[in-house]
């Protein structure tokens, strides 16, 4: 097993651009999420409840727990609105430039400790298209499946209400509706007269109030001789985040378990648009991992007491979203469960020969690669993450403050560039904030919680952050380290265990002894995290440690924070990963917009999969593969084309790869 050392390679016109086990990675192109015309105009006539979103401002996602995988490392973009593509071809040459710039100041791979590969063979170019459908993610769940959507049939259940209850009401009444269930007028109930008076039709307008806006109670009033459906709050605001109790079948599983198929929309922003059609909280959705935006991704959802039939529904009114495979469960998933992701991944223009392509995909099958945080653990900013986490593990808070809000090399959304230049003029966070458009990225969560608390009292003000905001950036910095120390314990003692390094005896990590060391291979060999719940190597790399930490003013022996949320107990991670379900063909194609395999719409569809020639003006190389929980995709290419993945090496080399 030989080791080679980061080699530059050209790069073609287009972006590597790919996702990590639990996240996309950025890519280029950008498909804005739409709702269908045909399901707004049904909405607007009153034909088609569910294909109206609500008009509650965006929820916010649920907080995920653990190691924050799966969170864009961004401080700019929280919002589902902000795009960070291209919507218009006409804007392409300006945006590609003003990209082109910003990456110049951007990180690349040696920034943040990955220089080591695992193999020796000659690297090629190759382009991840900005077609982000060459890119499609199928969750591996805990049964060791993997997720496809190939039923768009709804369980047969006799309690489900007539298919009626998604077009009784007119435009008008739902948005009356709609504010009576969001507190948004001072009416205490909405009357709806019942035109054609049957049992029959009141029971469906009792059904589709109840089902559709949840929190609502109903009942019939008789008024001057005519017969209205009254609907009124039952249990205040607390109702809308839970879904009445009693309208739900017994016998029925509480949670509704169903495959969502997605294209370009992250977990996250997915499941607040799905929240706003159906008008509810967020939070009762559950998954077992964050799906990031730049893929087609396939995973498991589960949502507590909304029927399939509902979730059916949406497959009318929202592009680029497709819900299937529904079943009915006792228990919501958890974050975690999950046991990994299976790669689809197109290299497109290809320049390596056969004998390299085949010399590099037998090495990624059989040794495998390091195991290295991808770029995107470390933002695509001049700010890197990982510089935020070290002034909080520091305490440094003044540091933290200006980290985040002050002017930045490189081109930025222009409201951000303005905000913080008034940051910079007038240290006002008021001031500053008002040139924010949009809120709820993380500059103005950090200048709102400024405003409240005080600038005396930074701890408080950066404490509004989401709680996994804030972890992702000592996260990233843990990252950056291990990425370093796991580059120097490579250079050091090659691509083999040796006595001193850890190895896990279940989750307990244990020295590998003088005696043992053939009993081991590089592929069982750990690193750890810094953290004060971890041990080191007993060789060198142990001092290496210290000495890095120590560069940055913290003391690896005393890793706790006087803030818990900021103490880092540490974990540990394999240094090298061998892919499972390794496979790979060459195709050859000319027709360079053309998919080069089918994904699970086009099968339900029934397309035919494409046809290649043995000949053709491009050559693609389709990679399978998969990978366990928290390992990046990007490292695995990586590997395979020997070249650096950052944007900003992308970018230096082609300026206009966004077009």
């Amino acid at each position: 097993m030989e080791m080679a050392e980061m080699t530059g390679v050209s790069l073609k016109r287009g972006c590597f651009a790919v996702e990590d086990n639990d996240s996309a990675a950025p890519a280029e192109e950008t498909k804005k999420q739409k709702v269908s015309e045909s399901c707004l105009i049904q909405g607007q006539d009153g034909l088609d409840s569910d294909c109206v979103p609500s008009r509650e401002n965006e929820a916010v996602p649920p907080e995920a727990v653990g190691t924050g995988e799966g969170k864009k490392n961004s401080d700019a973009t929280l919002e589902e609105e902000e795009e960070d593509g291209l919507s218009e071809e006409g804007e392409e040459e300006e945006e590609a430039e003003s990209f082109a710039d910003m990456m110049k100041h951007g990180l690349t791979e040696l920034d943040v400790g990955i220089t080591k590969f695992v193999s020796s063979h000659e690297g090629f170019s190759g382009i991840l298209k900005e077609r982000y459908s060459d890119f499609v993610v199928h969750e591996i769940g805990k049964d060791g499946k993997i997720s496809h959507l190939d039923d768009l049939s709804v369980p047969v259940d006799e309690e489900d209400p007539s298919e009626e209850v998604f077009t009784v009401l007119t435009a008008e009444e739902k948005q009356q509706l709609e504010e009576l269930q969001l507190f948004k007028n001072k009416e205490t109930s909405v009357a709806i007269e019942v035109i054609e008076d049957t049992k029959e039709k009141r029971t469906i307008i009792h059904q589709a109030i109840k089902s559709l806006f949840p929190g609502l109670e109903t009942k019939t009033e008789d008024r001057e001789g005519r017969k209205y459906i009254v609907a009124y709050h039952a249990a205040g605001r607390k109702a809308l985040a839970n879904p009445r109790k009693h309208s739900w079948p017994k016998s029925r599983g509480s949670y509704c378990h169903f495959v969502l198929y997605k294209e370009n929309k992250d977990t996250m922003d997915a499941i607040n648009v799905l929240s706003k059609y159906l008008r509810v909280k967020p939070n009762i959705f559950s998954y077992m991992g964050t799906k990031d935006k730049r893929a087609i991704t396939v995973q498991e959802i589960a949502v507590l007491k909304i029927s399939a039939q509902r979730l059916a529904h949406l497959n009318k009114c929202l592009m680029n979203f497709k819900l299937g495979n529904f079943s009915y469960q006792k228990n919501p998933l958890k974050l975690g469960e999950l046991q990994g992701n299976h790669f689809t991944v197109v290299l497109r223009n290809i320049t390596g020969t056969d004998d390299q392509v085949q010399e590099a995909m037998n090495s990624l099958k059989e040794i495998g690669f390091i195991n290295y945080y991808g770029m995107q653990r470390f933002g695509t900013t001049a700010v890197p993450t990982y510089q935020v986490g070290r002034a909080i593990l520091q305490n440094s808070w003044t540091e933290v403050m200006d980290l985040i809000l002050k002017p930045r090399s490189g081109a930025e959304k222009g409201y951000l560039v303005k905000c913080r230049e008034e940051w910079a003029k007038t240290k006002d966070p008021a001031a500053a904030l008002r040139k924010l458009p949009v809120k709820r990225c993380v500059e103005g969560q950090l200048l709102r919680g400024l405003s409240k608390y005080g600038m005396k009292n930074i701890v408080s003000a950066f404490g509004i952050i989401p709680r996994n905001n804030r972890l992702m950036y000592i996260h990233s910095y843990q990252s950056y380290v291990w990425n370093n120390m796991v580059s120097k314990r490579i250079e050091d003692y090659g691509l083999k265990p040796v006595p001193g390094d850890l190895v896990l005896k279940g989750a307990t990590a244990t020295y590998i002894e003088e005696e043992d060391v053939n009993s081991w291979s590089i592929h069982d060999v750990v690193m750890p995290l810094p953290g004060f719940d971890v041990i080191y190597p007993k060789h060198k790399i142990c001092e290496a440690y210290r000495e890095m930490l120590t560069a940055d003013n913290l003391d690896i022996d005393n890793m706790r924070h006087k803030i818990r949320d900021y103490s880092l107990s540490g974990a540990y991670r394999k240094i090298v990963i061998r892919p499972q379900n390794v496979s790979w063909e060459v195709v050859a194609y000319d027709d360079p917009k053309i998919p080069l395999f089918n994904t699970d719409v086009d099968d339900l569809e029934g397309k035919p999969p494409p046809v290649f020639a043995s000949e053709g003006k491009y050559r693609a190389l389709k990679m399978d593969f998969s990978l366990p929980p928290s390992t990046y995709a990007t490292m695995a290419i990586r590997e395979v084309l020997k070249m650096d993945t950052s944007i900003k090496n992308q970018t230096q080399l082609n300026t206009t790869w966004l077009r």
